[in-house]
């Protein structure tokens, strides 16, 4: 095996995803091992593990499967080093500026249940702490 290349253990520990997680992640497309060792292992670059952390960074934002794949092919495409038509190139940056956009409304809806859970949480604390009336 190759410096380069990485088994799935080894990912799955860097990206803190699971072994299953991953496999699911191959099997809908999302990402696909660089290679195989000759015992049939998949492996892994680093390239692939950045893509993988793409895809963990999205899962929280409630990002689709369909969605992150809609991101991944843009950015794959931009990345290829091809020279893109500009039109295409436009439109490709018009998607990522959406995923952009979309990213930041959801963490602004996170923040704001974070307050609230947090609100709850004091709320429980103090009323655990007053002195009860007699």
């Amino acid at each position: 095996m190759s410096s380069e290349h990485m088994q799935i253990g080894e990912v799955a520990t860097r990206t803190e995803l699971s072994l299953r997680t991953i496999r699911h992640y191959e099997d809908t497309g999302l990402v696909t091992p660089s290679a195989r060792s000759p015992g049939g292992f998949r492996l892994y670059t680093e390239s692939d593990v950045a893509r993988l952390m793409v895809i963990r960074r999205m899962k929280p934002l409630g990002f689709t499967l369909d969605e992150m794949r809609a991101l991944l092919e843009a950015t794959d495409r931009l990345d290829s080093g091809e020279r893109l038509p500009p039109e295409e190139h436009e439109e490709l940056l018009d998607r990522m500026r959406g995923f952009e956009q979309a990213a930041q409304r959801r963490v602004e809806d996170l923040r704001t249940q974070l307050a609230r859970a947090e609100e709850f949480a004091a709320t429980l604390a103090e009323r655990l702490t007053r002195k009860p009336a007699h």
